[in-house]
């Protein structure tokens, strides 16, 4: 079973946990507060270079968080 505040605050914060296994929701549903604060400080800043890590062709970072 999941908990769906974590999974919620994930959604909110724009990653896409819709396409994940049941074993990662999992996953990330047991992660603290502060892990999900330290994901969503995370994406943040690979949303703010996301432009300038396009232009030299690499599209690992918008993946590497979903």
């Amino acid at each position: 079973m999941t908990d769906d505040h974590a999974l919620d605050r994930l959604r909110a914060a724009g990653f896409s946990v819709d396409a994940l296994t049941e074993e990662q929701l999992e996953v990330l549903s047991e992660l603290s507060p502060h892990e999900l604060d330290v994901l969503e400080e995370i994406k943040g800043r690979l949303d703010a270079v996301e432009p300038e890590v396009r232009a030299h062709g690499g599209e690992i970072a918008g993946g590497a968080l979903f």
